[in-house]
């Protein structure tokens, strides 16, 4: 049966300013790239993959449909220097009810994602972490 999520595509007709993106604004790793298919290393056994495809034209229709959630050890730090490389936030830190940190952008195809910070807890007090 399904053991775990070996990665997530996004299919796109703008494959160079995503795979610039992924690169040198979230500074992920690239794991193979292979002209029309960038693959990146989040983890081992654990790809966020951009891909060109044919029947995909434009910005996402509906972003809100998936979001993809990326682990940070410490969102407002990650917060800074992603702001800092042009990344443009719909949502800043939050602290989450059920225990967390938010913090949510887009892609340049308008595709949803999320920096999360679990705490050791799963708690979160209401106030910010500290800087």
């Amino acid at each position: 049966m399904i053991e775990d999520l070996a990665g997530v595509i996004f299919w796109t007709d703008n494959l160079e300013e995503m795979a610039r993106f992924y690169r040198e604004a979230l500074r992920l790793p690239v794991h193979s790239d292979h002209g029309d298919f960038v693959a990146f290393q989040v983890r081992p056994g654990m790809r966020l993959s951009i891909g060109k495809h044919s029947k995909v034209r434009g910005r996402a229709k509906d972003p809100y449909r998936i979001t993809v959630n990326l682990r940070v050890a410490d969102i407002q730090k990650s917060y800074r220097a992603l702001m800092r490389r042009g990344v443009q936030f719909i949502r800043p830190p939050e602290a989450e009810e059920w225990g967390g940190w938010v913090a949510t952008f887009q892609d340049p195809d308008g595709n949803l994602l999320q920096l999360f910070q679990f705490t050791e807890r799963g708690v979160s007090s209401r106030k910010a972490p500290e800087l």
